[in-house]
């Protein structure tokens, strides 16, 4: 490949954290980072537009990173923006590499050639999902029980129509862990939460989840939180800390009722 994306001194586009952790749990954040390579000169956008949520999950890294501190779980996040290319989108779907990402559009990837496209596959999403994969296959190989759980944050506002819930519980094909997490959730009176809102997980709009989840057969969850809450490093710490208290609790729930229906 002639076209080299990321320069010696740019940081790698995955970070992994407690590698060797034996808890179940393993946690992926694939829009935690906002970094866009120096070649590609800020996409032409404007430093405002870098900072939106069209960039990255906004508070979603920080939330991840204290949610695997409490539950002592491997952690998998992803440094660039999502506007470079998406980690929880097919390479090939156009949503990938947006032109327009809700009302924006973004100029440096209007017409991407041929070679820089496959540049930002080559150099940003497949090392992140071969690292996912890499691990996942290691803890296969050690029969280790696993339980993947994604994690994103989303608007409170979307094209003028608001969203009221605070947490959504995202799943498709396997609900196992999903149906538990809402039941457990149920619970708690502060709460609206999102049964498959504001998004629910699907071939085009996901990643993650139906490769490494709903294919492996492993369970899994994708879990939204609205960003408003998760602005700042307290915000971030307290939802961190109580989906470390909830996923465990859902995951208990969820082989109970299992083991009910098999006795």
């Amino acid at each position: 490949m002639s076209y080299r994306l990321l320069a010696d001194d740019e940081p790698a586009p995955v970070t992994v954290e407690r590698e060797d952790s034996p808890s179940e749990f393993f946690l992926v954040c694939e829009h935690a980072g906002k970094r866009i390579p120096r070649r590609l000169q800020e996409l032409g956008l404007p430093a405002p537009e870098r900072e939106r949520h069209i960039a990255y999950d906004i508070g979603a890294g920080g939330m991840s990173r204290v949610m695997a501190r409490c539950l002592d779980a491997t952690l998998v996040t992803q440094a660039y923006s999502r506007l470079v290319i998406d980690c929880n989108r097919s390479p090939g779907v156009p949503s990938a590499m947006p032109q327009v990402s809700e009302s924006t559009t973004v100029p440096g990837n209007l017409n991407i050639p041929v070679d820089q496209r496959e540049a930002r596959i080559a150099e940003i999403f497949t090392p992140f999902h071969d690292t996912v994969r890499g691990l996942l296959d290691r803890r296969a190989d050690a029969s280790r029980e696993t339980v993947l759980v994604t994690l994103h944050s989303f608007t409170p506002v979307f094209k003028g129509v608001s969203r009221p819930w605070q947490v959504g519980v995202l799943y498709n094909r396997d609900a196992r862990l999903g149906h538990a997490l809402l039941a457990e959730l149920a619970d708690e009176p502060d709460l609206c939460v999102g049964d498959n809102e504001p998004y629910r997980v699907d071939d085009m709009s996901d990643y993650t989840i139906p490769v490494h989840g709903e294919q492996r057969g492993i369970v899994h969850v994708e879990i939204e939180v609205r960003q408003d809450l998760l602005a700042d490093e307290a915000g971030q710490r307290h939802w961190g800390e109580r989906l470390a208290g909830w996923i465990p609790r859902a995951y208990r729930r969820m082989n109970a009722a299992l083991a009910g229906q098999l006795s």
